[in-house]
């Protein structure tokens, strides 16, 4: 990895997922989003020579700054860079020969430095090309998917990972505008949906493309189908107390986040008219708190990104039970 890096990214309610981790000098820990290191470096710091911290991701220029991190902090020996999806912990972890781990930590933001680098193509506030990939040797780009998904496909995805209201609309002037010429630049593809919205819409705080460019994100990143599998893997591969934080940004995230905690709380699938529980169904542990931790009144003035974050705290049972 080159050490000749820029990659910068203020790291969301960092307190709240220090405590929120409940951090042993001799555990081992996942950070399954590195970004620019900001948390990862926050747990090695607390780590004693015992305790070991594996960071994932799959950008090579967060990956990068980590290892400046990791060099500065003199911390070769307990601090573990691998690229890979998140939702791959389990093969990463066994790759290791680690069976389980005392908390894992994951961030499911686009960092600051992958928005604010243009040649990415993540903003629709600047031009760019239309990219979007978090890794880069993908084929599948936020341009490959402008260019050549069907109206029906645009419209679906618009509508299921960006809840836009107006997606066929917004989809109909996209085909409309690439029989002309190909999409190419984020400011190209934010004037065609600035076109596309309806007046009324345009009265709207948020920029009128925020939802498209996220469902677009989402799709070539195959976001939601990696933390439906990470929220599924990691509960059983925590030791007893082992905790599990996440940090969700729109709704469809914390959903699944919210829903798998839940479920995790509470398995039971016995009908309630039932008197007592026959499905066999074990808690797995406890949320640490009854609802998400939101970022400070301070915090969401000096960084607006973490304005819209919830941050939940799942912790495993003494006793580890295995259900299916």
């Amino acid at each position: 990895m080159s050490r000749d890096c820029n990659f910068h990214h203020l790291p969301v309610m960092f307190a709240e997922c220090m405590e929120g981790l409940n951090i042993k000098e001799d555990g081992i820990y996942v950070d399954c989003t590195a970004g620019g290191g900001g948390h990862s470096s926050g747990i090695v710091e607390r780590l004693g020579d015992q305790g070991k911290l594996i960071s994932l991701d799959k950008d090579d220029e967060a990956l990068a700054a980590c290892e400046e991190k990791r060099a500065a902090m003199d911390a070769e020996g307990k601090w573990v860079l691998i690229k890979s999806d998140f939702g791959r912990i389990g093969e990463v972890l066994e790759g290791l020969n680690i069976e389980k781990v005392d908390g894992v930590l994951a961030d499911l933001g686009v960092s600051s430095h992958q928005i604010d680098t243009a040649e990415r193509g993540f903003s629709y506030m600047q031009e760019g090309p239309l990219d979007m990939r978090m890794n880069r040797q993908q084929e599948l780009s936020a341009e490959v998917v402008v260019n050549t998904y069907s109206q029906e496909n645009l419209a679906r995805i618009f509508r299921e990972y960006g809840e836009e209201r107006y997606a066929g609309r917004i989809a109909s002037v996209i085909l409309e505008k690439r029989k002309l010429s190909p999409i190419t630049t984020t400011s190209e593809l934010a004037e065609i949906i600035r076109i596309a919205m309806p007046r009324s819409s345009k009265k709207e705080d948020q920029h009128p493309a925020r939802r498209c460019f996220q469902a677009i994100r989402i799709e070539v990143n195959h976001e939601l189908a990696s933390v439906t599998e990470l929220l599924e893997v990691v509960p059983s591969l925590l030791n007893a107390h082992g905790r599990f934080a996440v940090i969700s940004f729109h709704s469809l995230e914390d959903r699944l986040v919210k829903e798998a905690f839940r479920k995790l709380e509470n398995p039971c699938t016995c009908p309630r008219e039932f008197p007592m529980c026959v499905c066999g169904k074990k808690p797995m542990g406890r949320q640490i708190h009854s609802k998400p931790i939101v970022a400070s009144k301070k915090e969401a003035m000096e960084n607006k990104r973490s304005g819209c974050a919830k941050l939940r705290v799942f912790e495993r049972n003494e006793e580890v039970w295995v259900w299916q």
